[in-house]
């Protein structure tokens, strides 16, 4: 119970200062756009392997 009282007056502290909300928003920000480019990469990888077994078996 003790770390959990250490703990609230650095969370309140950081909650405050307005660089933490912006680092934070910052981070959720490059975490979507992560998330958004695996699936792009996700999709694109996909078509193209279907692409290269159209054309591999074409030839």
């Amino acid at each position: 119970m003790q770390e959990v009282a250490k703990v609230v007056p650095v969370l309140r502290n950081l909650i405050r200062d307005r660089r933490a909300v912006t680092a934070l928003e910052y981070g959720i920000i490059a975490g979507v756009l992560g998330v958004a480019l695996i699936a792009i990469f996700k999709s694109f990888g996909t078509h193209l392997s279907t692409l290269m077994s159209g054309i591999g078996g074409s030839i």
